[in-house]
């Protein structure tokens, strides 16, 4: 699923302009009612796409989690296929002890749902934070378990793509929890050899190849090494201010060992670090070398004492800001789905001469000329291989919201006054700790350590956010567009200055 919006108003279907026909079923066979076996309870999580919920299966009282995906958001064939492939790969993994065990497939009109294990046992920083303590070799287990799912995966001819802590829960709350993966919607099946282009996973966490749009299964050990980086550090090994200054640092920066608590750091530890984020993928470990390291390999080497306190508070800020900006992130990108689309489409329909649900070279050429733009050809060639994401030669429906939908929407004025209205339920004109903790509860977040998002953000240290402090949050490049299947429009794309829609749809 790359960069879905919601599709143009249900009402007019037969103006939504589709690459190709959507299929009208994701599963191959027909399933009984999601409700005759379980019933669904109360909202565990929202991702972009589908929302999850605690379910209970209707014969044996069991708990389990189950995903259900709106068929609305599916816009084309395409979409439908990653459904399809994301059921198949949870099926392929599904005897691996770190894996979430998917329990059953259900499909109605509306919707498609994944029942699978509940994990409530949290995510992996939250547990970490939780405990208040953490030493490297607790972090060498967690990496293990990690760099296991990782192997297992590529031994089965799949490349996971979005490797992240968020993507990590325990089974139970218990201490002898297990770690499990739970989220394969950007996973590919792959043969030995195969080059990969599309730009897809999280800013912190996406390789420098990917970047380069020529990658294969190395991008996983890259992703890996960054979590096992954060999860010594509290930071993440890249950052800056804004995206492109992250992706910039990811391509060219260099590894930071000089600073705080790095001097207490095993030796051991900054070579795996170092040969797990080798930029060069032909000589970065295998996932399968990671696994006979000796700081993984040998309890002796990873040192049981434990860390400075200081990296369990960046870890918990860290965790903390990106729940938030995700949070007010996915109230703007719901407005706009609904308000500001609707130009975008009729624009798309303008261009597309033929009605054929895409937009060729040609049309694209014409197009421009219509709308008084002089681009020299090379210069609409570049536009062209800009939005054209799956290089197929022709921008579909969903490259073009994609090219044209600038991230500057996201951070217009008005979008930001609505996002910072969302959380000021009583609009005082500061967001206080109780109105987040509704809006956590909304959003169907567990244990947000809603103290330490305050106090990060909270410049002037009065323990509330007013609006000058969350604009500031929100325009810091920490890693919002984690939440989407893809980083399409990180591309910085000029689809939309040279249509002159670059702000107004």
């Amino acid at each position: 699923m790359k960069n879905k919006q919601d599709p143009p108003s249900q009402s007019t279907p037969q103006h939504h302009p589709q690459p190709t026909k959507p299929a009208s079923t994701v599963l191959p066979y027909q399933t009984p009612r999601l409700r005759d076996h379980y019933s669904l309870g109360k909202k565990l999580g929202q991702g972009q796409f589908g929302t999850t919920y605690l379910c209970t299966h209707k014969a044996t009282q069991n708990l389990y989690a189950c995903k259900s995906i709106p068929k609305r958001k599916l816009l084309c064939r395409e979409d439908y296929e990653d459904v399809w492939r994301e059921i198949q790969i949870m099926h392929h993994l599904s005897e691996h002890p770190n894996v979430v065990q998917i329990k059953g497939t259900y499909e109605d009109g509306m919707f498609v749902h994944i029942v699978m294990e509940l994990c409530g046992g949290g995510e992996l920083f939250d547990r970490i934070i939780q405990k208040g303590h953490f030493s490297e070799r607790e972090a060498a287990k967690l990496i293990k378990t990690i760099v296991g799912v990782v192997e297992a995966c590529h031994s089965l001819g799949v490349m996971h793509r979005d490797l992240k802590p968020e993507n990590f829960l325990f089974d139970t709350p218990d201490d002898d929890a297990k770690l499990k993966a739970t989220d394969f919607g950007l996973s590919v099946f792959y043969k030995p050899g195969e080059a990969f282009s599309d730009v897809v996973g999280s800013p912190y966490y996406v390789a420098p190849e990917v970047l380069r749009k020529h990658y294969g299964p190395e991008v996983d050990v890259w992703s890996a090494g960054v979590i096992l980086y954060i999860l010594l550090s509290g930071v993440p090994p890249f950052w800056a201010e804004t995206e492109s200054g992250i992706f910039r640092q990811i391509l060219q920066g260099k590894l930071d060992f000089v600073s705080d608590p790095w001097p207490s750091i095993s030796d051991s530890a900054k070579d795996l670090i170092k040969k797990m984020l080798q930029r060069d993928p032909r000589k970065r470990l295998s996932a399968h070398e990671v696994m006979c390291h000796p700081w993984i390999v040998d309890d002796r080497v990873a040192p049981d004492k434990p860390l400075d306190s200081a990296v369990l508070s960046r870890l918990k800020q860290f965790s903390a800001m990106n729940k938030l900006k995700k949070m007010a992130l996915r109230v703007i990108a719901e407005r706009l789905s609904e308000e500001e689309i609707g130009g975008l489409k009729e624009l798309f329909k303008m261009i597309d001469t033929d009605d054929s649900g895409s937009i060729t070279f040609e049309e694209l050429k014409d197009g421009l000329k219509r709308v008084g733009s002089n681009l020299m050809e090379s210069e609409i060639r570049d536009l062209m291989d800009a939005a054209d994401i799956d290089n197929s030669g022709t921008i579909d429906y969903g490259e073009f919201l994609a090219a044209t939908l600038h991230l500057n929407k996201m951070e217009r004025e008005e979008n930001l006054v609505a996002a910072f209205s969302y959380f000021d339920k009583d609009a005082s004109g500061y967001i206080t700790t109780d109105e987040l903790q509704q809006a956590c509860k909304e959003f169907g977040l567990g244990d947000v350590h809603l103290d330490e998002i305050i106090k990060e953000i909270d410049q002037d240290n009065d323990g509330r956010i007013d609006y000058g402090e969350f604009t500031a949050m929100m325009r810091q490049g920490d890693g919002g567009m984690g939440r989407s299947r893809t980083m399409r429009g990180n591309l910085n794309f000029n689809l939309a200055d040279a249509f002159g829609v670059k702000d107004s749809a």
